[in-house]
């Protein structure tokens, strides 16, 4: 039963992040925090990374202590937290830094239906390249009106 209940929290807070990755672009990347995400809307520099990567970091501190306090308290659910969060960074990781922004040269090729709805719905959002009036969504919900055939 122990191990359901583990599946169970991992997957939850997998789906939770949906949410965290959508509030945390519309309310903390485009608002108090738009210094750090605004060179990923307008690219102001010439490294490969940028300061949106500190994202990344925040996320990762966050997953590491849910993880370390699985490992050396009663928190046994530190555990599933932290690696539910750590997985959906992976993902988000994935599909958004090397699927989309194309900072690996890989999966150049896809052209499904929900590979298109994902690159039309991002394109939508970095029309806008200030603070305001960006559509935000998470990686896994998308609009519907964005998958035409």
């Amino acid at each position: 039963m122990s191990t359901i209940i583990w599946i169970l929290i991992f997957l939850g807070t997998f789906s939770f992040m949906e949410f965290m990755a959508w509030f945390s672009h519309k309310y903390i990347m485009h608002g108090f925090l738009w210094i750090l995400h605004k060179d990923h809307h307008k690219k102001d520099h010439d490294s490969w990374f940028e300061r949106n990567d500190a994202f990344f970091i925040i996320y990762a501190v966050v997953s590491m202590s849910f993880i370390y306090a699985g490992a050396t308290t009663w928190f046994w659910y530190g555990w599933p937290i932290g690696l539910g969060i750590m997985a959906y960074g992976a993902a988000y990781f994935l599909v958004h830094d090397i699927f989309i922004h194309q900072r690996f040269k890989l999966f150049r090729n896809a052209n499904n239906w929900y590979a298109k709805g994902v690159r039309r719905a991002h394109k939508m959002h970095h029309k806008h390249i200030g603070k305001e009036k960006g559509e935000c969504f998470g990686m896994l919900f998308v609009p519907f009106k964005y998958f035409k055939k």
